[in-house]
């Protein structure tokens, strides 16, 4: 008799989820897409049961299993960045010649031109850590016509630093707290992915909805 698997919503919310049903190609496909930091800590936890699968047998190495998860989810998220990059560099001829609407300022693409110019590789570096952000800078790096081989560069540079440090992360602080204080992460995973949420979201949020108003409140004259 076949036993159907029963999903409910909260399931999607959950890295778990996709790790322990989809297994490492479902977690290349998300990462290439929608990179998130909670999906590769949780891979980090569980690095060997993912690499198993692709295996058989497994290597017996932590070091190797993490290296290996480390070269594929790199890989995709460089591909992915590319792709952002190029889908930009095809529409950017497009938005410089559109005339300004409500939602539409030419100003802001020549800001971000000029600002890509001087601060490129570090927001491309530093914006696969924060949320959404990731997901935007390397379409607006090909918009502006920012150049490849420095959008290659620090794409690869960011991409390899970011999936290092979520993965080891997950994967050694699950084995320290499990022999320092017998706490299994595994079995907290909902409160880790919310506090990892709101670590990297928070900064985000505050600068939309702070960071005008600290700016305004600093050029009002005295």
């Amino acid at each position: 008799m076949i036993e159907l698997l029963t999903i409910t919503w909260k399931d999607f919310l959950n890295p778990e989820f996709y790790i322990n049903n989809g297994g490492l190609w479902v977690l290349l496909f998300i990462v290439f897409f929608l990179p998130g930091d909670s999906l590769l800590f949780v891979a980090g936890i569980y690095s060997q049961k993912l690499v198993d699968k692709l295996i058989t047998g497994g290597t017996g190495s932590d070091i190797l299993d993490l290296t290996i998860l480390l070269i594929l989810i790199s890989t995709c998220g460089i591909i992915g960045n590319m792709l952002g990059y190029w889908f930009g560099k095809k529409s950017g001829p497009y938005l410089f010649t559109r005339k300004d609407t409500f939602l539409f300022k030419k100003r802001h693409l020549l800001d971000a031109k000029a600002f890509y110019e001087k601060h490129g590789g570090q927001a491309i570096v530093f914006a696969r850590f924060i949320p959404i952000v990731r997901t935007f800078a390397p379409i607006i790096g090909g918009i502006v016509s920012m150049d490849k081989k420095k959008f290659m560069l620090y794409n690869i540079a960011g991409c390899v630093s970011w999936v290092f440090l979520m993965l080891f992360a997950g994967h050694y602080l699950d084995k320290f707290f499990l022999k320092k204080f017998n706490f299994d992460l595994k079995q907290h995973l909902e409160i880790i992915v919310l506090v990892i949420v709101l670590i990297t979201t928070l900064p985000v949020l505050y600068k939309l909805f702070f960071g005008k108003r600290n700016g305004s409140s600093e050029e009002t004259p005295s």
